[in-house]
């Protein structure tokens, strides 16, 4: 990948990057996929669903009809001349050395590294921030495909161990091992049918607290409903049949349940959930660190579900609590554990000057990180709640992640990137107030040549959304630019500024990105996010409309010339939005998205989405999910934009049933002749493809998206014709 010389990134960096239409192509011929008579009754409502019947996963009929469809669309992508350019742009750029904030445990800094393109980042240790790094676990020797995804690690308290958790296909199940860090040799005994849990370890390190679910039927792992998580607790030295049961709530049986201890190791915090953004909250005094007594009785401190509590550290007998109630933005407080009533809290940090991201202790101070209308600003507090200092961040227009602090270490460290600056590393130490650079890549990116706006437009309500725009400098606005528009609005998430390869390639062919944060976000707090669910969750898609005609009255792009893209919740932004507006978009992705609403809750986690979206099974709420959901609301006869569905068949988060009926749909009522192409990808997941597989489905996407809004590539590449992957 190294081999394109000087002339070629002049070439396509300079090069203008026009737009022209794109030669028609013959209409597709699409799998022929079988329609029964299936009727579901919804108080008094008939729902036709033809096919229904691909949510048997282990079809044959559905098996074959999904091969079909791949070929069709790898046929399709195979001649789009874009597709193959912005592959080659994309891993030029994608090439780049990543890290980790490290993770300080004992003596010991660990943190993952990747060269550039590896499938996977590699898991490395060293001693200090100056010591030597050593290779401890590389997954990508685990498969040589990326098939067995490393899903997460966290290392002992005292750095002798690592427990790291193994995924077939990026699977949301997870088998924990533990690696001995000394000899580098993995233990005997793994803990296996773990999802959606942490690692926490005792103090001693002898051992850590995870939830698991009971072992799902054969055959059934990925569309299997989840009930009665229960937390546990793994002695490294004994087989799992030995765990210690800690805590269960079969009167919840779908709620999630997570237990962390304390730094201090003297304190268990057991999280209890049902809500996206509120949890009740309870205790386990652990006694002696070195010697953790798990007999003791488990004690309620906040047990009401009306708040988010998230405990970030004790002194003596009090726990400072980050938390959202009676301050929507955020605030941190202290609650004594003897009487956590809330005539006895004490409010540490107060909410102000954004919502409150995360808090953490940091050698005996509080470390705040606050976003800003989505830009992320920190600062240092003292536990009495005076302000120390601001921090220094290398761009007000950023976002910080991955935040390392320790009660007991001097040192900060926490990654910073923007739409323009790829990640890299800051170390912050605390008693010299200094920061300086522990990690930074070198990219073959030209930052210079872009601006970054924020700007603000109307929408349903006279609501005022933020909107970031990415662009070359000096563009000039005549309403022919090829423009992406991206969004997500949901589940309290905001989106932020962050460097992408795709995104900058993107940018160099000529493109504008434009990315709002819509209502259902968390952008500016709860109120924010409650605007965009349950019943409100029409104001989401309007905020996307509306962010689409803002910019096409700007004269950024028109209609033919902007397209829009969103994954898993945003992928039932766009499947809802093409149904809503299928004149306003000029092409669709719509990525691994929840497209049927009204039985998304019979599947996987998808009960756990109720407090978001409402459930079927309730009148009120079937009439919200009835008037919105993609699948029940594409129509016969209807010219849908060119439109590309995503998904996986490892995908246990959103099941593929979800993209299948969706497509089948679309290609059946299509009513022009724009391509609805479906593509499967396998041993991949909701959240993890090895890198080889990324860059191809960025490459599929953006170069089908981009040809169908009229990008073209620049002069001197029109020769490129086919591209093997």
């Amino acid at each position: 990948m190294k081999a394109f010389g000087i002339a070629f990134v002049a070439v396509f960096s300079f090069g203008l990057a026009g737009v022209s239409a794109s030669a028609a192509p013959a209409p597709l011929v699409y799998p022929k996929a079988y329609r029964d008579h299936t009727v579901d009754v919804y108080f008094g409502t008939r729902v036709k669903a033809p096919y229904q019947w691909m949510e048997n996963l282990d079809s044959k009929r559905l098996a074959l009809w999904i091969a079909a469809e791949n070929r069709l669309t790898d046929a399709y992508l195979q001649k789009l001349k874009l597709r193959a350019v912005f592959y080659k742009r994309l891993r030029k750029i994608w090439n780049y050395a990543k890290e980790t904030p490290p993770i300080q445990r004992g003596p010991w800094l660990f943190f993952s590294h990747n060269t550039g393109i590896q499938n996977q980042s590699v898991v490395y240790v060293q001693r200090g921030p100056h010591g030597k790094p050593r290779v401890l676990l590389d997954p990508n020797r685990l498969s040589p495909h990326g098939t067995i995804a490393l899903a997460g690690w966290e290392p002992s308290p005292n750095g002798r161990y690592l427990a790291y958790a193994l995924s077939v296909g990026g699977s949301d199940w997870q088998t924990i091992h533990v690696l001995d860090v000394a000899t580098g040799k993995t233990l005997p005994h793994p803990v296996r049918w773990v999802k959606f849990s942490n690692v926490s370890w005792t103090r001693n390190s002898q051992g850590f607290f995870y939830s698991r679910y009971p072992q799902p039927p054969p055959g059934q792992a990925i569309s299997q409903r989840l009930a009665n998580q229960t937390l546990y607790y793994h002695w490294i030295r004994k087989p799992q049949s030995d765990d210690r049961r800690i805590y269960a709530r079969p009167d919840h049986p779908e709620w999630i349940i997570e237990g962390s201890v304390s730094e201090n190791g003297r304190y268990l915090f057991i999280d209890f959930q049902f809500r996206i953004t509120r949890n009740e909250l309870y205790y386990l005094n652990l006694g002696n660190p070195e010697k953790p007594d798990f007999d003791h009785a488990i004690h309620p401190l906040f047990v009401r579900d009306d708040a988010s509590y998230t405990p970030i550290g004790t002194r003596g007998r009090t726990v400072y609590v980050q938390t959202d109630q009676g301050a929507p933005m955020g605030r941190v407080i202290a609650v004594p554990l003897g009487d956590p009533a809330p005539a006895h809290w004490r409010t540490v940090v107060p909410a102000g000057g954004g919502v409150l991201v995360s808090a953490h202790f940091a050698d005996g101070r509080i470390l705040v990180h606050r976003m800003v209308v989505a830009k992320s600003r920190l600062a240092l507090y003292a536990t009495s709640g005076r302000l120390i200092r601001q921090l220094p961040l290398p761009d007000d227009m950023g976002t910080v992640g991955g935040i390392s602090a320790r009660d007991t270490s001097p040192e900060i460290y926490y990654a910073f990137t923007s739409f323009l600056r790829p990640g890299e590393i800051e170390r912050y130490d605390v008693p010299k107030a200094r920061v300086s650079v522990f990690f930074r890549p070198d990219v073959d990116f030209d930052p210079d040549r872009y601006a970054v706006h924020q700007i603000f437009y109307r929408s349903t309500g006279g609501v005022r959304v933020p909107m970031f725009i990415v662009a070359r400098k000096g563009i000039r606005l005549d309403g022919k630019h090829p423009t992406i528009l991206y969004g997500y609005g949901g589940f309290d998430i905001t989106l932020t500024p962050h460097f992408s390869p795709s995104i900058a390639t993107w940018l160099g062919l000529g493109g504008i990105y434009a990315m709002p944060n819509l209502r259902g976000g968390g952008v500016y707090g709860q109120a924010w996010h409650e605007a965009g669910m349950l019943s409100h969750k029409q104001n989401v898609f309007d905020d996307f409309a509306n962010a689409a005609r803002w910019l096409i009255g700007h004269h950024y792009t028109t209609s033919a010339h902007l397209g829009i893209m969103g994954y898993s919740n945003g992928g039932l932004l766009t499947g809802a939005s093409v149904t809503q507006h299928p004149h306003l978009f000029g092409a669709v992705y719509v990525g691994h998205g929840v497209l049927d609403m009204l039985r998304f809750q019979k599947f996987s986690g998808g009960e756990y989405w109720i407090s978001e979206y409402g459930t079927s099974s309730k009148k009120q709420d079937f009439k919200w999910l009835y008037a919105y959901s993609p699948l029940q609301n594409l129509r016969k006869g209807v010219c849908y934009p060119p439109t590309i569905i995503t998904t996986s068949t490892d995908d246990d988060r959103v099941v593929p049933s979800n993209a299948y009926k969706f497509a089948a749909t679309m290609q059946h009522d299509q009513g022009c002749d724009h391509p609805i192409l479906l593509h499967v990808a396998m041993a991949t997941s909701h959240i993890y493809m090895p890198t080889h597989k990324l860059l191809r489905h960025d490459a599929d996407n953006w170069g089908f998206i981009g040809t169908e809004i009229g990008m073209r590539p620049p002069h001197r590449f029109h020769e490129v014709r086919r591209l093997e992957f």
